[in-house]
């Protein structure tokens, strides 16, 4: 016996062994079970997805012996002449070849009579689409109130190119494109029925380029077999389909991310060695793209688990908005082949273009992350999602030690009038030994305390003359004055005047003396040991705080900063601090995106020139501290709570609820 292809074998003999398509199955198999035959039933979809043979199974079913059934037997004299292609009531016609209104009309002289063999006489139009107008006006009659023992099946790939008269006389059923699992199993089955070894991942990449359709799949099955010499290896199939391995892809993607253009050019010339198209690998780059993508935002995923290792490990790297930076790259350059001097040329500019807007800071990702192990260590500030609630009794303690530590102060400062409320660091004050920070204090970000040998204590005569050592610590002592006075909690309500509480960052440019004079009082403080960085605790942001900069002086000295754009809001996702001596602003990870050099520059002079403060690095990490930003997303929660309270105590809302059943929606609620 003649061999005969796995398409043709394997195609199913009854409703059971067709894959997929169980939306379709159904409706025919109630309609075959309940009688309920229509006259003409119409098959759509891509090709190799079981449209043919969908009609012969449902001529099957008209026209066995044992009776009109959704499973036919398959062993009457009808179920095997359909089965072998010579049953004279199945005229199987290809409208493609027989286009002419007279072939249509020769067709349909034979309408009026009886079925010779079978209970019904089937007509299977195929690609009916390629009929004729005219031949489209000469079924519409019959097609509409044919006799009671003509059956219509048509396929078409093509629905839209129906005149919507042959539609609305049909039952439309959709046939959708099989999915990869669904091929890959049945493969997986047919292979094994063959006595064929095969390797998964070989099958894989059969269903992939199949595109949904089995037939293709079973083809491509049949030409693999005969690759690998009765057998389906990934090494055989990759090179039949002309596919780039993906342990080079990986390669590829690493050598453009680290900017190396002369290594990524050779391997550009083994893959265009290994392939017939070198067009094929921008998808194929694509494709890996999406893969890295869906394995960040959902690990577990089918497609996601098939990547190799070194792939998972470089999708855990990179940052998300980078890869959808890659993919419309990549959807970019296939538009732009078409353009191309040639498609080498094309291909190379494509892979240009994705190494011209990788990231710089990627080159420093173990660096960075070592960077930010040291700063968590010397770290004091916890993130905003771990800020503590400070008791009532610490803060009265508090309030009692400004109370009586202030007129000290003030003595000591005659030239800060305009601030006679300012008071020195709690950790900074005379007392034996150091006292608990529960009160509001606010910093940059976690810093390295300054040794205290480095701040050399000065003689009372010197506060005529205040020098600061650093003036990044004068400007955090005078922000954090600032602060103090702004928030009603922590500072002395005595002493303090009643619109000392309303004033603006703004108030430091107000007062150059108590920006001179603050960081004379710390030094002369005794010290007790090395200072630590200030905690920041809830309290320090109440309800009636609106803005960040009233809160953090790193917020506070961007808002008097001249940034601008993505380079502003670079800025407000990440954290200033200090680290080996050295000014560092650390960015968070997934605002990465927008670092480049010059913003970096801007920053770095708009510091210099509005505060001389020498930023020396430009890191990525997680910090512990908490950006502007995430203080701003705290405040804006925490003012959004107290407004619902507010409603909900208010006297009237209750009214309205315990009278009329009035409730409030929260949503609505929007704080000042």
């Amino acid at each position: 016996m003649s061999y005969q292809v796995l398409a043709r074998k394997w195609r199913p003999r009854n409703f059971a062994e067709v894959v997929g398509q169980q939306h379709v199955l159904r409706p025919l198999f109630n309609a075959l079970q309940t009688g309920r035959l229509h006259h003409a039933w119409l098959l759509t979809g891509t090709r190799g997805v079981g449209k043919t043979t969908i009609a012969r199974i449902l001529a099957k079913s008209l026209n066995c012996e044992k009776g009109v059934t959704a499973q036919p037997c398959g062993e009457c004299a009808a179920c095997v002449a359909i089965d072998q292609g010579r049953f004279v009531d199945l005229l199987e016609i290809d409208a493609a070849s027989r286009t002419k209104v007279e072939d249509t009309r020769e067709l349909l002289d034979n309408v009026q009579y009886a079925p010779t063999q079978g209970r019904y006489k089937v007509y299977l139009i195929d690609e009916v689409h390629m009929l004729s107008r005219h031949s489209f006006n000469a079924l519409l009659k019959t097609l509409e109130e044919p006799p009671e023992h003509v059956k219509f099946l048509l396929a078409t790939t093509d629905p839209q190119k129906l005149p919507i008269t042959v539609l609305s006389r049909c039952l439309q059923f959709n046939l959708k494109a099989l999915s990869r699992d669904e091929i890959s199993g049945h493969l997986q089955q047919v292979l094994t029925a063959e006595n064929i070894t095969f390797e998964e991942p070989a099958i894989q990449a059969l269903a992939k380029a199949a595109q949904g359709s089995l037939r293709d799949a079973l083809s491509l099955t049949d030409q693999a077999i005969a690759q690998g010499d009765q057998s389906v290896t990934m090494a055989g199939v990759q090179q039949m389909l002309g596919s780039v391995p993906s342990f080079q892809l990986v390669n590829l993607l690493q050598q453009l991310l680290a900017g190396d253009a002369e290594t990524m050019l050779q391997t550009l010339d083994t893959v265009a060695s290994q392939v017939p198209d070198l067009s094929g690998l921008i998808p194929e780059l694509q494709n890996l793209i999406h893969q890295l993508a869906l394995f960040q935002a959902v690990p577990s995923t089918a497609h996601a688990t098939g990547l190799e290792p070194s792939a998972q490990h470089l999708a855990q790297q990179l940052p998300a908005e980078l890869l959808h930076v890659f993919y419309d790259i990549l959807v970019q350059g296939r538009r732009d082949l078409n353009y191309a001097s040639d498609v080498r040329s094309g291909v190379e500019m494509t892979l240009l273009r994705l190494m011209a807007f990788r990231p710089e800071y990627l080159e420093i990702v173990e660096t960075s992350a070592e960077t930010v192990t040291q700063t968590k260590a010397v770290a004091a500030a916890p993130p905003p999602s771990k800020l503590t609630q400070t008791t009532n009794e610490q803060v009265q303690a508090h309030q009692q030690e400004q109370a009586s530590a202030q007129p000290d102060v003030a003595a000591e400062q005659p030239d800060a009038g305009q601030a006679p409320h300012y008071d020195a660091e709690p950790s900074n004050a005379p007392e034996p030994e150091p006292q608990p920070e529960p009160e509001a204090r606010f910093e940059l970000a976690p810093e390295q305390a300054p040794e205290p040998e480095s701040e050399p204590q000065q003689a009372p005569e010197s506060q005529a003359e205040p020098a600061p050592a650093n003036d990044l610590q004068a400007l955090l002592a005078t922000r954090q004055a600032l602060a103090q006075k702004k928030n009603p909690e922590v500072a002395a309500p005595a002493e303090q005047e009643p619109s000392a509480q309303n004033q603006e960052p703004s108030a430091q440019e107000q007062e150059p003396s108590a920006v001179d004079q603050e960081p004379s009082a710390q030094e002369q403080a005794p010290e007790t040991g090395p200072r630590t960085p200030v905690t920041q605790t809830q309290a320090e942001i109440s309800a009636t705080t609106k803005r960040a900069a009233e809160v953090d002086q790193w917020a506070a000295m961007i808002d008097e900063l001249d940034l601008h754009g993505l380079t502003r809001q670079l800025a407000r996702n990440s954290v200033f601090t200090q680290h080996s001596d050295k000014n560092v602003l650390m960015v968070r990870r997934n605002w990465a995106y927008l670092l480049n050099d010059g913003a970096v520059v801007t920053i770095k002079e708009a510091m210099v020139e509005q505060f001389d403060i020498q930023l020396h690095d430009v890191l990525v990490g997680d910090a512990e501290a908490a950006t502007p930003v995430e203080i701003q997303q705290q405040i804006n929660a925490l003012r959004l709570e107290a407004a619902k309270q507010t409603l909900a105590d208010d006297p009237l809302a209750q009214q309205l609820a315990s009278e009329f059943g009035a409730t409030l929606t929260a949503d609505s609620v929007k704080p000042d």
